[in-house]
This record gives structure tokens, sequence and C-alpha cells, in this order.
């Protein structure tokens, strides 16, 4: 262990930051976790597994964007005093070929016991959990890619990958990564059902929050058969629109200047009626301008369906802090550079 300030020049390091990573996941027991519970079948990859993976979570740290870059890591005096050797990226490479479906789940799991520690270290007993998803464009034939919806490259193969954060502790929970041209909430179902059979107790309770790529019955369904919280942002379907200019509808404005109503309905499709919360915001004076004959056209409408028991505004309220999740993607995707890996 650096146990000394020493400036000189063999001991200089210009990734200093990765004391901090390194050190925490070290005292948080997240490396034993890994060795204990990441087994491969072949012994001698077993032998060889911490020191590629700290190898990998340096890389990433600092931003590497290929393989190749980890050579900057080699002879860095920090990385030595952890006691990792950087191999050759075509090393590393064929570490990482060793992966399988069995092996990645492994490190799944691991990811829900790292969570569940820093979960029970907080003693909260209440969280939100952000669902989202984000696409990753890619250059050549990459196994699982697809053409789907892709800004960032249109016509691009891509994946498209689904998140979970928790946005008290600024934490991811779990993901998957999914072929370019899946819909967005194509397993969503299966990915809440893993989380709350990972991390529920009687004593927690969990809030998801997703936006209208996740307005669907059965994910609905499936939150409340398991006894969670629910807070989606809604589209704005005939049924629910027309209910909405309504002259008998009363929007009233709360504490903090929100306009919104509240309808108990149901689409078309649905077995139920669910809360729904309305939140309308005044139009830009220029489309104002133009004359309409519908009443209320005036206004945009804004939907949210939820289960909770919190108050109009502060469900509108509670819905745009989910914007924190946007930026919890942004961090892998683009500086530790997934679209590079992927």
């Amino acid at each position: 262990m650096i146990n000394k300030i020493d400036f000189a020049a063999k001991n200089l390091t210009s990734n200093a930051g990765l004391f901090l990573l390194l050190e925490n996941a070290k005292n948080n027991g997240i490396f034993e976790l890994i060795d204990t519970n990441l087994v491969f079948d072949n012994e001698s990859t077993n032998k060889i597994k911490m020191n590629h993976i700290k190898t990998m979570l340096c890389g990433h740290f600092i931003g590497i964007e290929k393989l190749e870059r980890l050579k900057l890591l080699q002879g860095d005096p920090l990385i030595s005093e952890f006691d990792i050797s950087v191999k050759e990226p075509e090393t590393v490479s064929r570490f990482l070929g060793n992966f399988s479906y069995k092996t990645t789940q492994m490190f799944r799991d691991i990811n829900f016991k790292v969570f569940r520690k820093l979960l029970y270290k907080c003693k909260l007993t209440s969280i939100t959990i952000d669902i989202d998803s984000s696409v990753v464009n890619v250059e050549g034939h990459q196994e699982g890619t697809a053409k789907g919806y892709n800004p960032k490259k249109l016509g691009n193969l891509c994946y498209n990958i689904q998140f979970a954060f928790c946005d008290e502790l600024k934490a991811y929970i779990t993901g998957c990564v999914r072929s370019g041209n899946t819909y967005t909430a194509n397993g969503a179902a299966e990915m809440i059902k893993e989380i709350v059979a990972n991390i529920k107790t009687d004593e927690l309770e969990i809030l998801f929050r997703m936006d209208s790529g996740y307005f669907d019955e059965d994910i609905i369904e499936t939150i409340e058969l398991l006894g969670c919280k629910y807070l989606i942002k809604g589209k704005e379907y005939p049924t629910l629109a027309s209910q909405v200019t309504d002259p008998s509808i009363l929007f009233i404005t709360g504490e903090e200047g929100r306009e919104t109503a509240e309808l108990f309905t149901k689409l078309n499709t649905w077995d139920k009626d669910r809360r729904f919360v309305v939140s309308r915001v005044l139009k830009p004076e220029k489309e104002r301008a133009q004359l309409s004959l519908l009443e209320g056209d005036e206004y945009d409408y804004f939907f949210f369906v939820t289960n909770t028991a919190l108050p109009a505004e502060k469900v509108v309220i509670s819905y745009e802090k989910r914007g924190n999740s946007e930026n919890y993607i942004k961090e892998p995707s683009m500086t530790w550079r997934l679209d590079i890996f992927c």
C-alpha cells in the first residue's frame, strides 16, 4: 500500500483517480465478491481473471477507446502498487472470449449483491428505480446487432441497451443488451421481476419510474402484482385526450404553479380503470395566436399513470426528476465509451 508521498519521477502518474476507485472497491469487498462468485470452467482462466478484470476496470475509468490503449497503463506505478499486471491487448481479448451466458449472468448476480450492500449501508426504506434505454451505434457486423432506431447514425447497425438506476443512490442496478430493432418496452417486465426478486424486502418500498415507451398494461400489471409502485408517462391517445378537453374537467393550480387534474379511467384495451394525473402547459403565444375551433387547444397536455398516493402536482414533480437517469446513461456511454466496446 502507498504510505508516503514521494515525488520521484518513477512514482509519478497521470491516473491518480484510480487510487480512489481501487481502494473503494477493495474496502467494500467488491473484488472479493467477484473472485468468489465468478467461476469459469477452465481453472487457468480462474487464476488470471482478477488481474484482467481489474485491468479492464482501470481502463474504462480512464476512458480508453479500444483494447490497444490498455498499453497506457503498462508501467504505471499506481497500477503496479495494486499488484495489477497489464498484459498485451491480444491477451486481454482472449480472456474476454471466455465469457459465456453463464458467466455473464454470474456478473449480473454479483452486481445485485453489490447493490444490496450499498442499500443496506444507506438504510433506505423507499427507493425510486428509473428504467430507460439507449441506442449504441456500432461499426462492422458484431453479433446481435440490427438496424433500428439509431439517431446517432441513421440506418446503421446498433444495440438497444436497457438500464435500471436507483435515483436516491445514483447507482446502476442492472441492464441488458438488446438488438437494435428491439421495441423499447420489450423485456422490461422480466427485468422488473428480476430486480424485485433480488432487492425487495418487506421494509423496502420500490417506485418504478419510466417514460412513455414503457406505457404498457403488461408492465403495469407486473408491478402491481409484485406489490410495488409505478409512475409512467402516458401517451396522448384519443381516449385520454378527449377527456381532458371536456369543460367539466377541473384543472387546479398547485403550490408550485403547475396546473393538474386527475382522471380514473382506462384505455380501450385495458381491463380496469387506473389513476391518471394530467398536467397542462400553455402553448407559446405564436401557436396560441392561430385560431382553433377546439376548446382547450391552447394547451399541451401530459399524462402520467400511477398507483402512488402523491398529490397530483407532486406526481408531475416526481416524474421531472427522472431527468437524472438520462445523465446516468450518458456517463457509461460517453465517458466509459460503451459504443466502442460494443
